[in-house]
């Protein structure tokens, strides 16, 4: 289609969805776009208009869009011949897959390590972890300390009193029924506001969970893959989980997700079909690329810089209350001078502005008010130049519209 023709479908293409899909549809309601191309960083809308993309998917795409590589990997299955749809059988390029995801592995935990294909989700590779650890304990409560899904705040635990309050939910009282199946522990709270979790605080955890036989997994779903400066997240605390449950950029950009697990956890339960051909290749060239370019260090020292930048910016913005991150992902979070409080409506208004100047970011935090850069690992310092640059104008923009809106209330209460 050309962009002529793509530019007049654009209006049908945006409302119809309205009328045959759920409201639940989340990124259309706050991106009224139509890709009809993308390369990298870049989305090319049905309007013409260029977008940089620091959505990234939610984080599934971490070579960005449309990478050589992966395109070369997913055409290689397709003009061999090969199934498409396989089942759980052996095939090689299943086989290349494991290999390459177990090099990745922190080597204490691959060495025992088994793979287990899940549904393409994320949810279903969770599914199968607590099915996991609650087959392998007898045992079928959580606990989850995680900030993402739940809308829990990770940092409550991170007090002083942090360590008593883990014991008990572990069953500090000996009992064996009061101790849960598994912990779940995200380490690096996404979608729950950008919070990167106390290194010494995951170590802590470890320990809590080693010392009462309770398995921990660690939520890798977002976080892994380069994304926070090291390969896994696990990786900056130095810990060894017992179950890691990854997803999105494993399957570099194609839907897939695995539980990776202690082979004495394992159980023999059928699972579903899993393992789709095109999004194992595609993963496994995206893990031997992100690997082999050191592209975990690439996003640590690019992304430290990034946060310099921003942190610079919020020295003279007084709704910009914090600058965090690790890796290329990182959070600024919006405060309301006024309320004293989380500012939801400038986070989506910056958003707004962004989306206007042709940069894509998303919220995230319980209250919303966290905007979210999430670019590609393969994103260029010009290209991270011009993200700043055009998130920088939106604040200003944001900010001069707020300013003109109190100058306008106190001429009419006056």
């Amino acid at each position: 289609m050309s962009v002529r023709a793509a530019h007049l479908v654009q209006p049908g293409v945006l409302r119809r969805p309205s009328t045959r899909e759920p409201a639940a549809r989340t990124y259309a309601r706050s991106l009224p776009i139509v890709p009809v191309r993308a390369r990298g960083l870049t989305i090319e809308g049905a309007d013409g208009r260029r977008y940089l993309d620091c959505l990234s998917g939610a984080g599934a795409l971490a070579l960005g869009h449309n990478h050589p590589v992966v395109l070369e990997a997913i055409r290689g299955v397709l003009d061999s011949g090969a199934p498409l749809h396989a089942p759980d059988l052996a095939t090689p390029v299943r086989d290349a897959f494991v290999a390459e995801l177990l090099r990745t592995l922190p080597p204490d935990f691959a060495r025992h390590a088994r793979v287990r294909f899940c549904g393409p989700g994320e949810t279903e590779a969770m599914e199968a972890a607590l099915r996991l650890v609650r087959a392998a304990t007898g045992r079928t409560a959580v606990v989850s300390l995680t900030g993402s899904h739940g809308g829990d705040d990770p940092a409550e635990l991170w007090g002083a009193s942090g360590d008593d309050e883990l014991g008990v939910h572990l069953g500090d009282f000996g009992s064996e029924v009061s101790r849960p199946a598994g912990v779940i522990l995200e380490p690096f709270a996404g979608e729950g506001g950008v919070v990167p979790v106390p290194d010494a605080w995951t170590r802590r955890v470890r320990r809590l969970t080693a010392a009462r036989s309770v398995p921990l997994i660690a939520d890798e779903t977002q976080t892994g893959v380069g994304r926070t400066g090291a390969f896994w997240a696990v990786e900056h605390s130095g810990i060894t989980p017992d179950v890691m449950v990854l997803s999105k950029a494993v399957g570099g950009s194609l839907p897939l997700s695995v539980v990776v697990h202690r082979g004495d956890l394992g159980t023999g339960e059928p699972g579903t079909f899993h393992g789709n051909q095109l999004a194992l290749a595609a993963g496994t060239v995206t893990l031997s690329h992100v690997r082999e370019n050191a592209l975990a260090l690439r996003a640590a020292t690019l992304g430290s810089r990034m946060l310099g930048r921003l942190r610079d910016l919020a020295r003279d913005v007084a709704c910009v209350g914090d600058v965090r991150g690790r890796g290329l992902m990182i959070g600024v979070e919006f405060v309301d001078p006024e309320a004293k409080g989380a500012g939801p409506e400038l986070a989506a208004a910056v958003r707004r502005e962004c989306l206007r100047r042709g940069l894509i970011v998303d919220l995230g935090g319980r209250h919303r008010s966290v905007v979210r850069l999430l670019p590609p690992l393969t994103i260029s310092d010009e290209q991270a130049a011009a993200v700043l640059d055009r998130l920088g104008d939106a604040v200003e923009a944001v900010t001069r519209a707020r300013r003109r809106a109190f100058v306008q209330a106190g001429r009419e209460r006056r």
